[in-house]
C-alpha cells in the first residue's frame, strides 16, 4: 500500500486529472509488487463492478467482495475510489445513478429503464362532486356559460333567447347562493357574479322594451351598497325613461348619475350633459338645453354638439349667436390623418404595400365615416340657418360659403353653392339670377363639380322641355365625368324623346356598369325595351328592379302591364293584387283589375273594383260608362240613372250620356219623366234627330198636340242633314276630280298619325287592340242600340240589353297615378331628381 496516493484535501477536488502521472504507466506494472498482489488474490478474479473511466460513481454504493461485507477499497493505482471516506469526509459523487443501472439488478434481468415491463400506470382517482366546494364551483360555471350565451343571443339578433338565457343564469346564481349558505360559507359570496347576472338580466329587460322589469333589477343593483360604482347605473334608468318620453324623471336620474361621477371621468360626464340637452330639447327648454351645449363646446367639443347647438339658437331665432355657433361647428377637430398618407410613393414597394394594406382597413372606413357625418352636419346647418342669419336667402348662403371656405372643408363650399341652386329650383326660381346662373358658374370649375352642375342644368331644361339645352348641358357633365350616371341617364333621356330608343338603351346600360345600384337606369331601361317591343328583356329589368325596391309602384304596375301584353292576365293580376297592398286606394289600379276581371269573364269581380274605384275617384268617365251599362245588362235602368247623370255633369256638351238617362227612364216605365228629358235635350240640342224621333213617338202614343210641331222640326233637321251630306259628297267628287286632272295615276297613301315627341301625350303602342279606335266603336255601338223612328218605345228585348252592353273601358294605363306621385303620362321614365342625389360623393 506504499504506492497508494491518497489525495489531500483542496478546494478543488476535481483539479490535476489532466497531469501525467507516473502511476499510470503500463509499462512499469510488472514491476508493481502491490498490482502483481491484487492480480494473484480473489481481487483479481472477480468480474469487474466500477467504471471503466475514472471519476465515474455507483450511486455511492460501496464494493464489496462475495466473502465480506462491502467496503470501500482503494483502487491498486492509487486513485480514491468514488464515494469513499477520507479523513473523515466523504468526497462527493459525480452522479446520482448511471443510466439504466438498478441495485437490485441480477443476472439474467433484462434491460428495461423506462419500467415498461410493469404494465400501464393505474387511472387517475377521480375528484369527488359531492363535496360543497365542488358543487359550488360546478354552479359558478354554470351560471358563467349561461351569462355568455345570453350575451351571444343577443349578439346574432335573438332577443327571446338573451332574456330566457339571463333568466335562467339568475336562477341558478339563486341557487348558488343558497348552496352557499348550507355550506356555511355565506361570507364567500361572489359579488362580481352576482352583479354581472342582475347587470345582463336588466340589459335583456330593456331590450325586449320590458322596462318595468328592466327598472325594477336596475333598483336592485342600485340600492345595493355593496357593489361599487352601481350608481352609473342610473344613466341606464334614465335612457329607459327617454325611451317611455318621462322627460323629468330621466333628467333627474342623468344628474343623479352626474353627481356620482367624479371629475376624472370627464368623457363620461360630457356624454350625460350631452343627454341632459338632448332631453331638454324633447321638453321644449331650449334655453336649458342651451345651458348643457354650450358647457359641452368650452370643455370637448364635438360635431353631434355643435350641430344641436345650432338647432336650439335657430329654434330661439338668435342670429348672432347661430353664426357663432356655426362657427365653432367647422372649427371642431375631427381628429383624424390627412387622406395624403394613403397614396402610395411611387419608388418605395414596401411603402406601397403597407399603404395598400391599411388603405381600406377599419381604422380609415371609421375616419371616413367621420368625416361624412361632419360633412353631412355642416351642410345641413348651413342649409337651415342660410334663410335666417340674413335679410335674404342668397346673402346667408353667402355667407356660409365664405366662412366654409376659410375652413378645413374647403371642398364642402362648392356643393353649398350647388345647393344654393337646388333651393332654387325648389323655389320655383328658374330666372338667369337663381337657379340656370348660379349652376352656370361652375362651367369652368374642377370636372367634379362641373359634372354635377351640368347635371342639374341638363335636368333643369329637360323639365322645361328645352330638349337642345338638356343634351347639351347632359354632353358637357359627360365630358366632365364620363362616370357619371346621373349625366348619362340624362343624356339618354334626351335621346330617348327623339325616339332613337336603340341609342338610349345604350346610355342606360352604360349608366348601369358604372352603378350597378342606379335604379333610375334600370327603369329608363326596361321602359326603352318595352317601347322596342323586346317584352321579355322589358320584363327581366323589372323584376329586377323590384327586387331592389319591394314596395315601389310604379314598378308593380309596370310589370303587370308586361305580363297582359304578354297575355298572361293571371299573373297581371297578381302584380296588381300586390300593388292594391301598397296603394290600396289608387283608382286607376282598381279599374284596371275590373278590366281584367271583366276580360276573364268574372263579372261579380270586375263590379266589386269598378266600385271601389267610382268611390275614390268619381270622375272617370270609363268607369261611370262600364257601371251604367252593368246595370243595364242586369235590369237595373234606375240605379244606372245616376251614373249617366254624373257623365252628363263631367260632359256637359256630349249630348249621348242625356240620351242614356232618357232611355234608362224609359226602359224602366218612367216615361213622364223621359218626356221631360227628352224636351230639355231637345232645347239644347235642337238640331239632334235622335232625341226628336222620340218626342214625336213619345208624343204620339201618349196622344199629346205637340207632336206635329216635333215632327215637323224633325222633317225640317232631317231636310237639313240631306243637304249637309250632299254638300260635303260634292265636295269630295270634285277633290277627286281635281286629282285626276292633275294625271296622279298612284293611289294617295293615308297619311300616318303624328305622335307628339313627348312622352306625356302617347300612349304605349303594345295595346292597340284597346286604343281609342275601340272606344269610338263601343259608343257607336251604345248610340246605334238607342230604338229607332220604326221601334216601339216600350221595347226592351234581349237584343237591344246586349247591344248597349259593351265593354266600356279605353286603352290601358301604362302606370298608376298613385297618391304619392301622380304621373302625367303612363310611360314616363324616371328622370333624375333634384337635390343630393345628384352631387357626386
Amino acid at each position: 500500500m506504499e504506492h497508494v496516493h491518497l489525495a489531500a484535501e483542496e478546494d478543488d477536488l476535481y483539479s490535476g486529472y489532466n497531469d501525467y502521472n507516473p502511476t499510470f504507466d503500463s509499462e512499469e506494472l510488472d514491476n508493481d509488487a502491490g498490482f502483481q498482489q491484487a492480480v494473484r488474490t480473489s481481487h483479481g478474479r472477480r468480474p469487474p463492478m466500477t467504471a471503466k473511466f475514472p471519476g465515474t460513481a455507483i450511486g455511492g454504493r460501496a464494493l464489496g467482495t462475495s466473502f465480506g461485507s462491502r467496503m470501500p477499497m482503494a483502487s491498486s493505482m492509487g486513485r480514491p475510489m468514488t464515494g469513499a471516506v477520507q479523513d473523515g469526509a466523504a468526497r462527493p459523487m459525480t452522479a446520482v445513478r448511471a443510466a439504466g443501472y438498478s441495485s437490485a439488478m441480477t443476472r439474467g434481468s433484462t434491460f428495461d429503464p423506462l419500467g415498461q415491463s410493469k404494465g400501464p400506470a393505474p387511472p387517475l382517482e377521480g375528484k369527488s362532486e359531492d363535496t360543497p366546494d365542488e358543487k359550488v364551483k360546478i354552479l359558478e360555471k354554470k351560471v358563467n356559460d349561461l351569462i355568455e350565451e345570453s350575451c351571444l343571443a343577443h349578439g346574432h339578433g335573438d332577443l327571446q333567447l338573451s332574456l330566457d338565457r339571463a333568466k335562467e343564469a339568475g336562477r341558478k346564481e339563486r341557487a348558488l347562493v343558497r348552496q352557499r349558505e348550507q355550506s356555511g360559507n355565506a361570507d364567500h359570496i361572489n359579488l362580481d357574479l352576482t352583479y354581472s347576472v342582475l347587470f345582463n338580466l336588466a340589459t335583456q329587460y330593456a331590450n325586449n322594451d320590458m322596462y318595468a322589469e328592466a327598472l325594477n333589477t336596475y333598483q336592485v343593483i342600485v340600492k345595493n351598497k355593496m357593489f361599487s360604482n352601481a350608481g352609473r347605473l342610473k344613466v341606464n334608468m334614465a335612457n329607459i325613461h327617454f325611451k317611455q318620453k318621462n322627460y323629468p324623471k330621466a333628467i333627474k336620474l342623468y344628474r343623479m348619475a352626474l353627481d356620482q361621477i367624479s371629475n376624472s371621468h370627464k368623457e363620461m360626464r360630457i356624454k350625460i350633459m350631452q343627454n341632459i340637452g338632448v332631453v331638454f330639447i324633447r321638453m321644449g327648454q331650449y334655453s336649458d338645453a342651451i345651458t348643457s351645449f354650450e358647457h359641452i363646446m368650452s370643455e370637448c367639443p364635438n360635431i353631434k354638439t355643435g350641430f344641436n347647438l345650432i338647432l336650439c339658437y335657430y329654434a330661439i331665432g338668435d342670429r348672432e349667436r347661430m353664426k357663432k355657433a356655426f362657427q365653432k361647428l367647422i372649427c371642431v377637430p375631427l381628429g383624424i390623418d390627412e387622406e395624403d398618407k394613403y397614396i402610395p410613393p411611387n419608388d418605395d414597394t414596401h411603402a406601397n404595400l403597407v399603404i395598400e394594406a391599411i388603405k381600406n382597413d377599419k381604422l380609415h372606413q371609421m375616419e371616413r365615416e367621420r368625416k361624412a357625418l361632419a360633412e353631412k352636419f355642416i351642410m345641413t346647418s348651413a342649409k337651415l340657418i342660410a334663410p335666417a342669419i340674413e335679410a335674404t336667402f342668397a346673402a346667408g348662403f353667402d355667407w356660409c360659403v365664405d366662412m366654409v371656405k376659410s375652413s378645413q372643408y374647403v371642398e364642402l363650399a362648392n356643393d353649398l353653392e350647388i345647393n344654393k341652386a337646388i333651393t332654387y329650383l325648389r323655389q320655383r326660381d328658374f330666372n338667369q339670377v337663381g337657379a340656370v346662373e348660379t349652376l352656370k358658374t361652375f362651367e369652368k370649375k374642377d370636372s367634379r363639380v362641373k359634372s354635377a352642375a351640368a347635371t342639374n342644368l341638363s335636368f333643369l331644361y329637360f323639365l322645361e322641355k328645352d330638349y337642345d339645352q338638356a343634351d347639351r348641358y347632359a354632353d358637357l357633365a359627360m365630358t366632365a365625368d364620363r362616370y357619371n350616371p346621373a349625366a348619362l341617364i340624362n343624356k339618354g333621356n334626351t335621346v330617348f324623346v327623339k325616339k332613337d330608343y336603340e341609342k338610349a338603351a345604350e346610355f342606360y346600360k352604360e349608366a348601369l356598369r358604372n352603378d350597378s345600384s342606379c335604379t333610375e337606369a334600370l327603369y329608363n331601361l326596361g321602359l326603352t325595351y318595352k317601347r322596342l317591343g323586346r317584352l321579355e328583356e322589358s320584363l327581366d329589368c323589372f323584376l329586377k328592379l323590384h327586387a331592389i325596391l319591394r314596395n315601389s309602384a310604379q314598378v308593380m304596375w309596370q310589370l303587370a302591364s308586361l305580363f297582359e301584353m304578354l297575355e298572361d292576365p293571371h299573373q297581371a293580376i297578381e302584380w296588381l293584387m300586390q300593388l292594391i297592398t301598397v296603394t290600396p286606394t289608387d283608382p286607376q289600379v282598381l279599374a284596371k283589375l275590373g278590366e281584367l276581371y271583366d276580360s276573364e269573364g268574372d263579372k261579380s269581380q270586375a263590379f266589386q273594383y269598378y266600385q271601389e274605384s267610382f268611390r275614390y275617384f268619381p270622375s272617370n268617365i270609363d268607369v261611370i260608362e262600364w257601371l251604367g251599362a252593368y246595370y243595364i245588362d242586369t235590369q237595373f235602368c234606375e240605379k244606372a240613372i245616376q251614373y249617366f247623370e254624373r257623365a252628363t255633369l263631367i260632359q256637359p256638351t256630349q249630348v249621348k250620356w242625356q240620351l242614356m238617362v232618357a232611355s234608362c227612364y224609359r226602359r224602366s216605365g218612367n216615361y213622364q219623366k223621359a218626356l221631360e228629358t227628352y224636351k230639355d235635350i231637345h232645347r239644347k240640342f235642337p238640331e239632334n234627330v235622335e232625341c226628336l224621333r222620340f218626342l214625336v213617338r213619345l208624343c204620339t202614343d201618349m196622344g199629346m198636340k205637340e207632336v206635329q210641331d216635333y215632327a215637323t222640326k224633325l222633317k225640317k233637321v232631317e231636310k237639313m242633314k240631306e243637304i249637309r251630306e250632299q254638300r260635303v259628297k260634292s265636295a269630295r267628287e270634285g277633290s277627286a276630280r281635281g286629282t285626276r286632272r292633275e294625271g296622279s295615276a298612284s293611289s294617295v297613301s293615308q297619311p300616318e298619325p303624328k305622335h307628339s315627341p313627348l312622352l306625356a301625350q302617347g300612349r304605349d303602342s303594345g295595346h292597340s287592340s284597346h286604343g281609342t279606335s275601340a272606344k269610338g266603336e263601343r259608343l257607336s255601338a251604345k248610340m246605334r242600340a238607342l230604338p229607332g223612328s220604326n221601334e216601339p218605345y216600350e221595347a226592351s228585348s234581349q237584343r237591344d240589353i246586349d247591344a248597349s252592353y259593351v265593354d266600356p273601358l279605353g286603352a290601358p294605363m301604362e302606370r298608376p297615378k298613385t297618391a304619392a306621385k301622380k304621373r302625367n303620362e303612363e310611360d314616363e321614365f324616371a328622370d333624375e331628381e333634384l337635390g343630393d342625389d345628384l352631387l357626386p360623393e
